[in-house]
């Protein structure tokens, strides 16, 4: 599913129109990264939690060359999943 299809399935759930619909997640992903950014975690209980992590820097290698080249360290973010989502995937 992309962001579009995830606009029109939010719209018709919640009965507002598509463009509440990407207003609301917009707002939610705008939320999520600036809390992200502010070393604050986002936990949705049932589902899971945005995680800010910090990598290390290391080396990593050229798939085509084998070269090795250097990697600097970086934050990113992770998905831990929550035991309701889990529950659903697994039945």
């Amino acid at each position: 599913m992309n962001k579009t299809e995830l606009i029109g399935v939010m719209a018709e759930a919640a009965g507002i129109s598509r463009d509440q619909a990407k207003l609301a997640l917009e707002a939610f992903t705008d939320n999520v990264t600036s809390s992200l950014t502010n070393g604050r975690d986002v936990r949705l209980v049932g589902f899971g939690s945005f995680i800010a992590v910090d990598r290390k820097a290391g080396t990593a290698r050229n798939p085509q060359t084998g070269e090795a080249i250097a990697r600097p360290a970086s934050r990113t973010a992770r998905f831990r999943v929550g035991e309701g989502l889990k529950s659903a995937l697994n039945g």
